[in-house]
């Protein structure tokens, strides 16, 4: 189903410092959305290990020795702030088998209908970007929903707002693209673009390392059955994968 109007996310990750004050904010509006109470209800100690906007830290590199003794070094790190992208082919939607994820045909935005949704994990399982997440008192899937009720009063989403160095834009995507152009290029640890059509739009950091190839953790299998993905800090990983 193509949206009548397509909203999406530009990052500048030039900008970012990784203070995970848009992960913060999303944190408290998140909560106090799912238990009804209005945004920043119980904090970000309510609902432990569900994020709906995450920043990863990236980085790698080495020293390596000369042989007159002296040093020289590669190493580098960047943030990197991700949520939902709303995609064009979402991968969660593909994969639910109930209809409770869906695209909104007014505005593109990726929703989940929890009166509908049982709990299965499949659209977690198929999303490359951790977008949909288990609530885990209701056992409901729970995502990142544009903060559309923000949006119909002329308001940005939290994550946007909150950015102390306006890292973060969102907007229909003709918009964006007007005012940013079609970017540098997806980086790492971002999966391949070409996977769901992402909605985003990204600055790259001038370290910016390629994108990975995983297509999601249950279908795609981006890593071997019973292994787990190991450090490579010479190429580049995800330094705070506890924190995301």
């Amino acid at each position: 189903m193509k949206a009548q109007v397509q909203y999406g996310f530009y990052l500048d990750t030039t900008k970012c410092t990784g203070c995970k004050t848009c992960h913060v904010a999303c944190k408290d509006r998140m909560v106090g959305s799912q238990r009804g109470q209005g945004e920043g209800a119980k904090g970000i100690s309510a609902m432990k290990g569900v994020l709906w906007r995450r920043v990863y830290e990236y980085g790698g590199g080495e020293w390596t020795t000369n042989a007159d003794g002296s040093f020289e070094q590669n190493v580098f790190a960047y943030y990197m702030s991700i949520g939902c992208n709303h995609c064009n082919e979402p991968a969660c939607v593909k994969y639910c088998p109930t209809g409770a994820m869906h695209k909104r045909k007014e505005d593109g935005l990726v929703h989940v209908n929890q009166e509908l949704c049982i709990g299965c994990e499949s659209c977690a399982c198929a999303c490359p970007y951790d977008a949909p997440q288990l609530d885990p008192e209701r056992k409901v899937m729970t995502k990142c929903d544009g903060c559309f009720e923000r949006l119909a009063v002329g308001r940005q989403p939290i994550c946007v707002e909150s950015c102390p160095l306006r890292a973060l834009d969102f907007d229909t995507m003709d918009k964006l693209q007007a005012k940013y152009g079609e970017g540098d290029g997806h980086i790492a640890p971002l999966p391949s673009p070409e996977i769901t059509k992402p909605n985003l739009i990204i600055k790259a950091n001038r370290h910016g390392r390629p994108v990975k190839e995983s297509i999601g953790i249950c279908y795609g299998e981006p890593w071997p059955v019973g292994s787990e993905p190991k450090l490579n800090l010479v190429e580049g990983s995800i330094l705070n994968p506890a924190e995301v």
